[in-house]
């Protein structure tokens, strides 16, 4: 008699142990997985923030990439040959041709190029103290040679 009785303890202890177990392992799996959902969200979210942010570059945009492949040129090498010829007008002594505007503190260097599309880049620009920002018009003449044109700029107030 205290065998059994001491068996359907030891059942008893075993299925509550068990059971509290299989709890704990289950709340933890649906905690995992609404993070897993909430990291999906926020995926998504990013994918879609990253897209329309795309819109209005060069490489994301169709249209641009179509225009200039109907003129002989594919999108990354026109974007990889603008930057360099941009980049290469701040190794010359000086200030750089395309900035408007004459160093206050030194020489005015372009940073940095934003592609908008097939005609237009923005650019940013200083002389280590003050800044500014510019649009640049692009375009290959019928000799296929690139010109490069400033539309607008500002400089930044310091």
């Amino acid at each position: 008699m205290y065998l059994f009785f001491f068996a359907l303890l030891f059942i008893f202890y075993q299925y509550m142990n068990e059971k509290k177990i299989f709890e704990s392992q289950d709340a933890r799996i649906e905690k995992l997985e609404a993070t897993i959902k909430t990291g999906n969200n926020s995926i998504d979210s990013l994918q879609n923030q990253v897209r329309d942010l795309n819109y209005f570059t060069l490489l994301g945009n169709e249209n641009a990439m179509t225009y200039l492949e109907k003129m002989g040129f594919e999108a990354a090498d026109v974007e990889a040959m603008v930057s360099d010829q941009i980049y290469d007008f701040n190794l010359q002594k000086g200030n750089n041709p395309l900035v408007p505007f004459e160093g206050m503190n030194g020489n005015m260097k372009i940073n940095k190029l934003k592609f908008l599309n097939h005609k237009w880049i923005q650019a940013d620009f200083t002389d280590g103290k003050y800044w500014g920002e510019m649009i640049l018009e692009y375009y290959f003449n019928e000799k296929k040679e690139l010109e490069l044109t400033p539309i607008a700029s500002l400089l930044y107030p310091n």
